[in-house]
C-alpha cells in the first residue's frame, strides 16, 4: 500500500488566506494566539496542498480556488478528515507539525494512519521511565551515546503516530503501544521499518526517518510501503476518485 508525504514550511505559507474555505476562514478568526494560528494555518496548507496532488493538481501550490474546495475538517475523535467540496474524500490523511516545519501522509480511504515529526534534542531519565515500556526502555539502555537522542524521538514520534492511527491521541498511556524497531541501525538516507503493538495485540507496521534534526514516522494499517515524497512538477500519482 503507497502513502505520499508532503512537508511545508512557515516560509512556504502564502501571506493572503483566500486558500481557506469560508468555514475555515471563521475558524481561524476565533484563534488569538500567533503560535496556535501559524501552527494550524501550515498544517492546513500542508494538507490540502498534499491533497490537491493526490487528486491530480500538478502545481504547488495549487490554485486558491482549488483549495479552497478542500476542507481539512475535525473528527469527534480529534482525528483529521478531507473533504472535497464538502463531500468526504477518497484519501486517508494525518498531520503533524513541529518547529515549522508541517507534515501530511495521504493514502487511500479507509485506511488506519498515522505521522508525526519530532525534534531530536536531550530527554531526561525521568521521560523514559514515565513513558517508555521496560523493552524500550532496555533498548534505549543499549544504544551508544550518540544515537540516544535520536532513537528517543523516534520511539516516542512512532507512540504519537500509532495513537494517531487508533484516534486516541494523548488520552492513552504511552506505555500501551509497544515500538520495536528492527534494530538500533537505521538508514541514513531513506526509511527505516518498525512496528509497533497496542494493548489489543494489533500490530501496526510502519516507517522512520531521520534528517535535518527532525525524526519523521508514519504507521498504517494494512502495512505500508516506505513513504513517497511528492515532489513538484514531475510527480503524477495514478488517477484517483475525488470522493468516497
Amino acid at each position: 500500500m503507497e502513502v505520499y508525504w508532503l512537508e511545508q514550511t512557515e516560509a512556504d505559507l502564502p501571506t493572503v488566506d483566500d486558500w481557506l474555505s469560508p468555514k475555515e476562514q471563521a475558524l481561524l478568526n476565533t484563534m488569538h494566539f500567533a503560535k496556535r494560528r501559524g501552527d494550524w494555518r501550515l498544517g492546513r496548507w500542508t494538507a490540502k496542498n498534499a491533497l490537491a496532488v493526490y487528486f491530480l493538481y500538478l502545481k504547488l501550490p495549487a490554485d486558491p480556488q482549488v483549495l479552497a474546495s478542500i476542507e481539512i475538517r475535525s473528527a469527534s475523535t480529534g482525528a483529521r478528515e478531507a473533504y472535497f467540496g464538502n463531500q468526504p474524500a477518497a484519501a486517508t490523511i494525518s498531520l503533524s507539525h513541529r518547529a515549522g516545519v508541517a507534515a501530511c501522509a495521504v493514502t487511500m480511504p479507509g485506511v488506519e494512519l498515522g505521522c508525526d515529526l519530532e525534534m531530536v534534542e536531550p530527554r531526561s531519565d525521568a521521560f523514559v521511565v514515565d513513558y517508555f515500556t521496560a523493552a524500550e526502555q532496555s533498548f534505549i539502555a543499549q544504544a551508544c551515546v550518540e544515537d540516544r537522542a535520536r532513537l528517543l524521538a523516534m520511539l516516542w514520534s512512532a507512540k504519537e503516530s500509532t495513537l494517531k492511527a487508533l484516534h486516541e491521541g494523548l488520552r492513552l498511556d504511552t506505555r500501551s503501544v509497544i515500538v520495536s524497531p528492527g534494530s538500533a541501525r537505521f538508514d541514513l538516507h531513506g526509511w527505516s521499518a518498525m512496528q509497533v503493538r497496542d494493548a489489543n495485540h494489533r500490530t501496526f507496521c510502519g516507517w522512520w526517518q531521520h534528517a535535518e534534526g527532525i525524526v519523521r514516522t508514519v504507521v498504517a494499517a494494512p502495512p505500508p510501503n516506505p513513504p513517497i515524497r511528492l515532489h513538484f512538477p514531475n510527480y503524477v500519482p495514478d488517477a484517483v476518485s475525488l470522493c468516497a
